[in-house]
């Protein structure tokens, strides 16, 4: 959720984590803050907002100083104020803490150190870092000793840079992401590769439970026993830092209209690992199949044309919801895990519980570089580049592609599927938006919007009232059209809007009748259909395809009518409020 950076080098600190902090703006926050040393005394500037509205009020950018740290915080602990904000410095402000993360047991370490003369000026348990980081050094004078002694008194996961009067910079990693960036004169600790990426590509992905101590240009990295840790330098790809909008006016809409390009470009460079997933799927004893949010409605789809097309079985398991019955896990079993980002919790602590079943994970994941990577025993990438929208868009399609890759595979080809045609055919629709942007008009002032759709199309129906939510906060729910008598059609009138799932499949025709019972209650309906039909008040038009490829077809235009439906309710498509990229505290 939140972005950590950390900077400690040759030049002024405070514009280099500005910019970064910038970078990482995606992964959603609602404050910010910067802290630097200069002359054995620490500077801080904080406040709520976006990073250039606070930067405009407090001038961050100002701090002098060549060694800082910066953060965005999604609020967790504590309501969005000033207070609350990072960076927290201890009592007697010769330390200062930016944390992502959750500190489990922070009311009792809060009352200990309450008890024992220190104060606190903010509700969050991250502030309980700094003042515990102050009374270990006060014993200790040694940093090293005093992460060590830390990271022993917490429980939770997290991830935290402390920035010392000395200059010293140092950060421990314990279930959260942390990433250390090596330029020539100069090192960077960021959440995320894009905190750094435009000042080297050097990288080093902090093994869980290790920490980094800063000293005279140099960094040792130990484990949490304080023994030292062998670490290499991973290249990161330069396609991060390629992440700008050009002439789009989001990154939101660019990621929708890059989906031509992406369909053909998903599981590409990972080629070998739709082979060995195919060899996995086919020997397993069970295969289950887990994602959170858009990962998880394909993980829907997933089960679907697995048995329709390949006749093989398949659980899709909502990842939150796994450590609550852990025992469905078969041991020896296959465990596909979607993500994004790799870095999920949910979907990392499911992961974790189908190891402890001796369980063989296959990652779907756009980062090849995350947590989930790391865990998995063979990694397919979505190979769609960087995603900066925190609505999937582009990564859901590429993750479908990536299932219907593998089922093609499965059929020994006998299911055809010619995605350059598709391509070409999305590319139409796409050209197209005007009647979209028409019907975006009229949802201005719609307080709720069902989505009904059968068969396959429910899992759409599901996606496409997620991203109605994210991008437009209008109230919006997938309905399976044949429950629409079980209690959703008391909900019809007037002031409703139906968005009916209808490609010429197995399901035209039912779905075609509960439209018109839906009209008949005075619901406006709009119609996503290769075939028209008068019942609908508006049609959006889907390409005449092959079945498998409907829920693609189906979702492209629903990302475009929430992309142009967030502009008319003037909400920021890109940074949907109270929502993170990168769900990565549960």
């Amino acid at each position: 959720m939140c972005s950590i950076i950390g900077y400690y080098g040759k030049d002024v600190a405070a514009p280099i984590i500005v910019k970064g902090l910038k970078r990482m703006e995606y992964r959603g926050y609602d404050s910010v803050g910067v802290a630097t040393e200069s002359k054995n005394q620490i500077e801080l500037k904080k406040g709520t907002g976006k990073v250039h509205e606070v930067n405009s009020k407090v001038q961050l950018e100002t701090l002098p100083g060549k060694v800082g740290i910066g953060h965005t915080r999604w609020a967790t602990h504590g309501k969005v104020t000033d207070a609350n904000a990072h960076p927290h410095p201890s009592n007697s402000g010769k330390i200062a803490i930016v944390h992502n993360g959750i500190i489990e047991n922070f009311e009792e370490l809060k009352k200990q150190l309450e008890d024992g003369g220190y104060t606190f000026k903010s509700e969050t348990d991250s502030e309980i870092i700094a003042n515990l980081l102050q009374k270990n050094y006060e014993q200790t004078n040694n940093v090293k000793e005093t992460i060590l002694k830390t990271v022993s008194q917490l429980k939770g996961h997290y991830a935290f840079v402390a920035m010392f009067e000395n200059g010293q910079l140092a950060a421990a990693r314990f279930h959260e992401p942390l990433i250390i960036g090596v330029g020539k004169d100069d090192f960077f600790l960021s959440s995320d590769v894009l905190g750094f990426i435009e000042f080297t590509d050097n990288a080093i992905y902090m093994e869980n439970g290790t920490f980094v101590v800063s000293e005279k240009n140099k960094f040792q990295i130990l484990d949490f026993d304080g023994e030292h840790v062998k670490y290499e330098i991973t290249k990161v790809s330069k396609e991060f830092a390629d992440a700008y909008k050009g002439d789009y006016a989001h990154f939101t809409l660019k990621e929708i209209y890059e989906q031509p390009e992406t369909i053909l470009s998903a599981g590409e460079k990972t080629a070998d690992s739709i082979d060995k997933t195919v060899d996995y799927i086919r020997h397993a004893k069970n295969i289950y199949i887990t994602g959170s949010g858009s990962s998880y409605n394909s993980a829907l789809i997933a089960k679907q044309i697995l048995s329709k097309y390949v006749k093989i079985k398949v659980e899709p398991i909502m990842s939150s919801e796994l450590q609550f019955n852990p025992e469905i896990i078969e041991e020896n079993s296959i465990l596909i895990a979607i993500s994004q980002s790799g870095e999920s919790a949910d979907v990392l602590e499911a992961v974790k519980i189908a190891k402890s079943a001796n369980c063989k994970i296959i990652a779907i994941v756009n980062l090849l570089t995350s947590s989930l990577v790391r865990k998995a025993d063979v990694v397919i990438g979505l190979n769609c580049g960087p995603e900066i929208g925190v609505a999937a868009t582009k990564s859901f399609t590429s993750q479908l592609v990536i299932l219907y890759k593998i089922v093609q595979k499965l059929s020994n080809n006998k299911l055809t599927i010619n995605f350059e045609s598709f391509a070409k055919s999305i590319s139409k629709t796409l050209d197209n938006p005007t009647s979209i942007q028409e019907i975006a008009k009229d949802l201005k002032e719609v307080s709720d919007i069902y989505i009904l759709g059968r068969g396959i199309n429910f899992p759409i129906a599901t996606e496409s009232a997620l991203k109605l939510k994210e991008l437009t906060y209008i109230h919006a729910e997938g309905i399976a059209g044949g429950e629409l008598k079980h209690g959703p059609l008391a909900l019809m009138d007037s002031s409703v809007f139906v968005i009916i799932l209808n490609p010429n499949d197995s399901t035209y025709s039912d779905t075609l009748t509960s439209a018109r019972e839906i009209k008949a209650r005075g619901a406006k309906i709009i119609g996503v259909s290769d075939v028209n039909s008068d019942v609908y008040d508006y049609w959006i038009e889907m390409p005449k395809i092959s079945e498998i490829l409907y829920p693609i077809s189906e979702i492209i235009p629903i990302q475009l009518l929430s992309y142009y439906a967030a502009l008319e309710k003037d909400t920021d498509p890109d940074y949907p409020r109270n929502l993170a990229k990168s769900v990565t505290v549960k």
